[in-house]
């Protein structure tokens, strides 16, 4: 069936230009004036309307078992949110059991995800029991479509890695065409806090953030820079939350390092007062890292503009406040860490910052679709408008008002970080593979659309 999108305004990373779109077998087949007269079998009206291409999430969590638990949203549940909300892709992290292999893990996940995923998606490979053979695997995994590596810098005794797996992982990955990712707070310092405060009896969701202080979060970013330049290789942060960590990835890029960073809606629409709300309430916001003090969001904000963050990822990793959270009461190592965001990233973004002035247009659609594209081995069959790229495209009405709420979510956890929240832009028409999937906010897809998405090995663009 031959698609056409008429009248709009198309928004890429570099551009801005008003054109119809010609869709055919999920791709997009011609870019043409306004107004053409090219024959198909549809045609969507967007007039007034801006359309960019499909958002990319590349931090999920579905389907994840943590602390005894298993994340609310699995991959029908996700996928459909993602839809909702303007992503049309997602990446989620397959985690090594210990003793396992890398190709296990991947495996499990790939179990976990047929047949449910409403968009499209790859994984990331999360390294947390090195051994000889594991290092082997790499190269072959890479050139199989999982070119990105996760490591924890965190969680002691149970995710965490030492600075020597960490460095000889850098190595190998940076000669074979992969990207390192991390976790980054310091794990030790973390486990040393964590227990003290504990055996004092401050047990409350505030105390969680308070053993994850920015400075912990700080040192393993410095650290991990040092060791990416000592192996001479690339390196990506994920949702980093911290000014100061922020300096260090600006001063290690302007130096010329190839560091790669990226933060969550979280860290720029949220404060550290959360975590004092009433009658345990505060358990929802507790992830890791944690949320920072007022004022901290403001550094984000024009580390976004000036290029120091490259991607704006959810981290979305979502547990019910009844029966999961709860799980912490008396004692906030038990709270499972993560909140849901998946589906309202894309509307917070622009609300927050194109609305406020804070980023342009096209960088917004750079830290939402193009860059994430570049980075992990998408682009441009994906990330762009192009003729011949995979027509993923969001039609986006950029007056409707929106107000966030739970009861309005199609993502599968009881309670919305953002309840309340209010703005303008929202997506109206989102297509994957030339596929409509949602249609004013709600998901119009079908379970299984969604397509296994290898990608290329990383490269400096």
């Amino acid at each position: 069936m031959r698609l056409l999108i008429k009248n709009g305004t198309v928004v890429t990373a570099a551009d801005q230009y008003r054109a119809d779109i010609l869709i055919d077998k999920e791709v997009v087949a011609a870019i043409l004036r306004p107004g053409s007269t090219a024959g198909a079998d549809e045609v969507v009206d967007a007039a007034g309307k801006l359309i960019f291409p499909g958002a990319i999430d590349v931090h999920t969590h579905f389907d994840m078992p943590f602390g005894g638990t298993v994340t609310a949203d699995d991959f029908r549940s996700g996928t459909r949110a993602a839809a909702a909300g303007g992503t049309t892709c997602i990446i989620d992290y397959a985690i090594q059991a210990r003793g396992g292999s890398l190709q296990a893990a991947l495996d499990a996940w790939h179990e976990r995800a047929a047949g449910k995923c409403a968009v499209d998606y790859g994984f990331h490979t999360a390294v947390t029991d090195l051994n000889e053979a594991v290092l082997a695997e790499m190269p072959s995994l890479i050139e199989k479509g999982y070119p990105s590596f996760k490591l924890f810098m965190a969680y002691k005794g149970a995710l965490q890695v030492d600075d020597a797996t960490l460095f000889r992982v850098l190595r190998l990955a940076g000669t074979s065409g992969g990207l390192v990712m991390v976790h980054a707070e310091n794990g030790d310092v973390i486990d040393v806090l964590t227990r003290e405060m504990i055996a004092r009896g401050a047990v409350e969701p505030l105390y969680h953030a308070l053993s994850r202080p920015p400075l912990a979060e700080a040192e393993a970013v410095n650290r991990f820079i040092a060791l990416a330049r000592l192996a001479g290789v690339p390196g990506y942060v994920v949702h980093l939350s911290d000014a100061g960590a922020l300096s260090l990835v600006a001063e290690a890029r302007a130096a010329g390092a190839p560091i790669f960073a990226e933060t969550c809606p979280q860290y720029l629409f949220l404060s550290m007062d959360r975590y004092e709300e009433p009658d345990f309430q505060g358990a929802k916001y507790v992830m890791s890292p944690p949320l920072r003090e007022k004022g901290n969001e403001v550094h984000l904000w024009r580390g976004l503009a000036a290029g120091t963050l490259q991607t704006v990822a959810s981290d979305h990793c979502s547990f019910n406040w009844r029966g999961q959270k709860e799980l912490g009461r008396g004692d906030f190592t038990k709270i499972p860490n993560g909140a849901p965001g998946v589906e309202t990233r894309v509307k917070l973004l622009y609300a927050g910052g194109v609305g406020e002035g804070r980023i342009s247009l096209q960088k917004f659609v750079d830290l939402v679709s193009t860059a994430p594209a570049r980075l992990f081995g998408l682009f441009p069959r994906k990330g762009t408008v192009s003729v011949g790229s995979d027509a993923d495209l969001v039609v986006f009405d950029p007056e409707a008002e929106f107000t966030i709420t739970r009861a309005g979510q199609a993502q599968n956890v009881d309670y919305n970080p953002f309840e309340g929240f209010t703005g303008r832009g929202v997506p109206e028409k989102v297509f994957c593979r030339g596929k409509l999937v949602a249609e004013q906010g709600r998901f119009t897809g079908e379970d299984g659309h969604g397509r296994f998405q290898p990608r290329t090995p990383f490269r400096l663009l």
